[in-house]
């Protein structure tokens, strides 16, 4: 059962850093449930809001709906009531409603609605997926406006009427205007959560539209420092922003862009790199070469010489 209302839930995820943890599998691809609750574990040992299992960045596109749902029962089981647990989502409407009851009575507090599969689709289409989605749990639910299923703030606005479990809304697009729009409209009714990879890019521009979180994947492999810099953002230390984005953030982007698809097989090289490897991405992404592996290495290893000698 849920330990968190829509409301408390999202009050909660607002109020702090975010946490989207990698989906452990073997050589084989195949899901390895202690693995992942160790790593989860070792999250909730720092300074969290919330923990959304099976997301993006757990690869939630590559796993079935059966997966999904141990995927966030083993979050679930670790977080034991102490933060919200927020469940990947999506597919089509009959899929994305099967997800939701699944992922509510497996213990998850909340939903985080993905794009659905491929397809493009009207304000009215979005509107029927989003809502259907909401009446079949209890549970509260976050949009995410992203790729091809992006909601205007009128559509919004509508679903908010009529779905008091609508909660969130997660931005993907970086529609400066459309983003205004819908903070002008909502308000204080909605949390919003940054989603553009990386986050970190643009959460200083983001807070001042009100988006007072964002999900670090960072986050995963460097928790100390993803803290750090979600603390001198929310303090608009801009110089120390500033800092860390020339010496981490910007590098580690390029090496992203490297390859398509990289978003996630970076953070999992990242894994590797600080020592606790969640294995390999699922096909059809592909993991960094070694060469780049190295690069990722050198980078990480050199923001933690300087983190150590700053504390020294």
């Amino acid at each position: 059962m849920t330990t968190w209302s829509p409301v408390e839930m999202a009050r909660s995820l607002g109020g702090g850093l975010l946490s989207f943890p990698v989906t452990h599998f073997d050589a084989d691809g195949a899901f390895v449930e202690d693995a992942y609750r160790a790593h989860c574990a070792w999250m909730l040992e720092h300074e969290l809001t919330g923990l959304f299992a099976a997301g993006g960045t757990g690869e939630f596109f590559s796993l079935t709906p059966a997966e999904v749902i141990t995927v966030v029962a083993a979050a679930v089981a670790e977080a034991n009531g102490k933060l919200p647990v927020i469940s990947g989502c999506g597919y089509g409407t009959a899929i994305a409603t099967e997800i939701a009851q699944g992922a509510e009575k497996a213990g998850a507090d909340g939903l985080l609605l993905l794009p659905p599969y491929l397809v493009g689709s009207s304000q009215e289409g979005l509107a029927a997926h989003v809502e259907k989605v909401c009446r079949s749990t209890g549970l509260g639910v976050i949009v995410y406006n992203r790729d091809n299923a992006v909601v205007n703030d009128e559509t919004l606005a509508r679903l908010c009427e009529r779905n008091p479990n609508l909660v969130g809304f997660k931005d993907g697009v970086g529609d400066i205007e459309l983003m205004t729009r819908i903070f002008a409209r909502m308000g204080d009714r909605l949390t919003y959560i940054g989603g553009l990879p990386t986050a970190e890019t643009f959460a200083t521009p983001y807070l001042t539209m009100g988006v007072t979180t964002y999900s670090s994947a960072i986050f995963n492999f460097m928790p100390e420092w993803a803290l750090d810099f979600y603390r001198a953002v929310r303090a608009g230390n801009q110089a120390e922003v500033m800092a860390q984005l020339k010496a981490f953030v910007l590098p580690y982007i390029a090496l992203r862009n490297r390859g398509r698809g990289y978003a996630v097989s970076i953070v999992k090289a990242g894994m590797r790199v600080v020592g606790r490897d969640a294995g390999p991405v699922r096909t059809p992404l592909t993991d960094l070469t070694a060469a780049e592996h190295d690069e990722l290495r050198a980078l990480v290893e050199g923001v933690s010489a300087k983190s150590v000698a700053h504390a020294a």
